[in-house]
């Protein structure tokens, strides 16, 4: 491969990385996916590229899509409640994050939803929200005809659909609601958590069975309350807590001893917290572990 085929590739890979992470929710997974990608355009005769950003993007697409078929059955074996992998996205990893819709477009709840998708309706829904590809071309790259993509396409936004409205606050509001969180979990303030949890808020926890995590949700503020009450000494020494963007969206970061040890995102509605998603899987913080060390997130 040219040096010059090499420098191409490297322009597009940002793009390829949002793609991939979009499709798979894995982080780790979607480099491996860019890389796979890069050999295979370090082996094709450069002369059967007329477009490289979207050859490379229905290579991606496709591998992603594979790789799909085969993470269901491992992700229905998986221990307590799956969630994705969480991204620290200030430095622009994710792409431009500059409006709500691409905030939410990246965000952990939606990459959840996206989840009772088949991999090639992922596909179709990411490539038609995320990256505005009309129905012809997600047909070129998913060689389905296009009435066949608009049909799954239409299908994926009903799956996708919740019956409430999530409310996602401003930036500034959202990172306001985390830090009041910390806050109040710090002094066991319970009045002014009671304040801040909706009534019916769903508190999920991803350990993979590599790390103690609540195996079911925990449903209800009294039974979230409890269950905070009885973690409250991780709120005080030897646990650093920050707030930072992940996932295009304030999230609680903690970290023991240099080391990223949980990411906490916080979905709200009517000013409360409605549901919170714990990573606390070790494998899950590798990719997010990686870009807390090279530099300080909630900067």
């Amino acid at each position: 491969m040219t040096s010059g085929s090499a420098e191409e590739f490297t322009v597009h890979r940002p793009r390829l990385f949002g793609l991939a992470y979009r499709l798979l929710g894995s982080a780790e997974e979607a480099e491996d996916a860019v890389q796979d990608a890069y050999l295979r355009w370090s082996g094709a005769p450069r002369a059967s590229i007329e477009h490289p950003g979207a050859w490379l993007a229905k290579v991606v697409t496709n591998l992603c899509v594979n790789r799909l078929t085969s993470a269901r059955a491992q992700r229905e074996r998986y221990v307590g409640p799956w969630l994705p992998e969480p991204v620290f996205t200030r430095d622009g990893a994710l792409g431009p994050l500059e409006s709500a819709e691409q905030r939410d477009a990246v965000s952990t709840a939606l990459l959840v939803l996206l989840e009772r998708l088949t991999p090639t309706e992922r596909a179709v829904y990411v490539l038609r929200e995320a990256f505005d590809y009309s129905h012809r071309d997600i047909a070129g790259v998913l060689d389905l005809t296009e009435a066949n993509c608009r049909q799954l396409y239409r299908r994926a936004a009903r799956r996708v659909a919740t019956p409430e409205t999530r409310f996602t606050p401003a930036a500034e509001q959202q990172r306001e609601l985390v830090a009041s969180f910390v806050t109040a979990a710090r002094e066991g303030d319970l009045a002014g958590l009671e304040r801040l949890l909706a009534q019916d808020i769903v508190w999920w926890s991803d350990g993979g069975g590599r790390i103690t995590a609540a195996r079911r949700p925990i449903v209800g503020r009294e039974k979230v309350l409890r269950f905070l009450l009885g973690t409250s000494e991780r709120f005080g020494g030897g646990w650093d807590f920050a707030v930072a963007e992940v996932n295009g969206a304030a999230a609680l970061v903690v970290h023991a001893g240099g080391q990223l040890v949980s990411v906490a995102s916080f979905d709200a509605r009517d000013g409360a917290i409605a549901e919170v998603r714990v990573v606390l899987n070790p494998e899950k913080l590798a990719f997010a572990g990686r870009q807390f060390a090279a530099s300080a997130p909630g900067v």
